[in-house]
């Protein structure tokens, strides 16, 4: 039909090839949360109601009816959205968009988009194609490229030295970043929910197609789930035996850093006398008490240092103890300002080259 194209992916990294302007998802809003291209902007030509309504109509009364309320509602939906978030396109714009499995949700909307001119495509298999290629990626592929692990203790700037290598033009992945989690009990911040599983790993999918095999590519170290998400059990062996490269610095320069970058919590004791009531099953009575009493006096550096040394650390070496091998290279550190890290993260791609 001209004005509309039928779009196959081979791959994830079709994707970025592809010459659209915009990648439209035309799933309900809470198909939407769950998982959806990277990008993609959702605008629903079903709601979450309609959809559950329309459906109960095709299973207990009549397929007829229920394609013509269908089609009253999409065409109702198109309306807006054409008045709404699509009323400043221009001539040229060229959308792609995708339902459920490339059917009649998407094949509407793009019909209607197509008649006024735009140049569409529909994503053929919609979203259950995508999530195919996720899968493949992410369960039944090799990690593509040579895979090194950050580690070192809590307090160490790991995050902060990935960053610095990332700024140097060295292959990252923040797998805490995707997960807007920093692998702790301390590790979500305050107003912030991680993504669902699902969009976690349509997040890591994308980074990993975008990797350069020929180039390293570091990590940083985490067991198995951050937060509430997992590692695709392919990573996380590929994780498990890549070389470990180990940050370690001294006790003091770790608290002062954890004091500054999780201000978020020092500013809010509300919270993080929460976050510590939260380690209760694994510490006496008594040293929680001791931390909550830091806490309210804002002693957070004199409380990061007995965090470590009393629950982080131990737990990190029973921990390592179970990784395979010895590291293959360990970078100490003085201090954790913005001088280190840069020299920590120079002489982390120096290693890794």
């Amino acid at each position: 039909m001209p004005g509309m194209r039928q779009i196959t992916l081979t791959s994830l990294t079709d994707l970025s090839r592809l010459d659209f302007d915009e990648v439209i998802d035309a799933r309900s809003p809470s198909e939407y949360a769950e998982d959806h291209v990277p990008g993609a902007v959702n605008l629903p030509v079903l709601d979450d109601d309609e959809r559950a309504r329309i459906g109960t109509v095709y299973t207990r009364e009549s397929r007829f009816r229920a394609r013509r309320m269908g089609a009253a509602l999409v065409a109702r939906n198109a309306a807006f959205h054409l008045e709404g978030y699509l009323a400043d396109k221009p001539g040229g714009y060229r959308p792609l968009v995708y339902c459920w499995r490339g059917g009649q949700r998407s094949g509407s909307f793009a019909l209607i988009l197509g008649q006024i001119g735009w140049q569409v495509g529909v994503l053929a298999g919609g979203w259950r194609a995508y999530r195919r290629l996720v899968v493949d990626t992410l369960y039944e592929q090799p990690f593509p490229a040579p895979l090194f692990v950050l580690d070192g203790n809590t307090g160490t700037s790991k995050t902060a030295v990935l960053h610095e290598i990332t700024a140097r033009g060295g292959q990252v992945i923040d797998l805490e970043g995707l997960a807007r989690h920093r692998g702790s009990l301390f590790g979500l911040a305050a107003g912030e929910a991680q993504p669902g599983q699902k969009a976690f790993e349509s997040a890591l999918a994308m980074e990993i197609a975008r990797l350069d095999p020929t180039r390293p590519v570091l990590v940083e170290a985490e067991s198995n789930r951050i937060g509430a998400l997992r590692l695709p059990p392919a990573l996380w062996q590929a994780m498990r035996e890549a070389p470990k490269l180990v940050i370690e610095a001294p006790l003091e320069a770790r608290a002062r850093w954890l004091a500054s970058a999780y201000a978020e919590l020092t500013e809010d004791v509300a919270l993080l006398l929460e976050r510590i009531n939260a380690l209760a099953p694994y510490q006496p009575r008594e040293r929680i008490e001791a931390w909550r009493a830091l806490a309210s006096a804002g002693k957070f550096e004199t409380l990061a240092t007995e965090l470590m040394a009393h629950h982080y650390d131990p737990r990190y070496a029973r921990a390592r103890s179970r990784w395979p091998g010895a590291p293959a290279a360990v970078f100490t550190a003085g201090t954790l300002d913005n001088d280190e890290r840069a020299r920590l993260a120079e002489a982390i791609l120096a290693r890794i080259g």
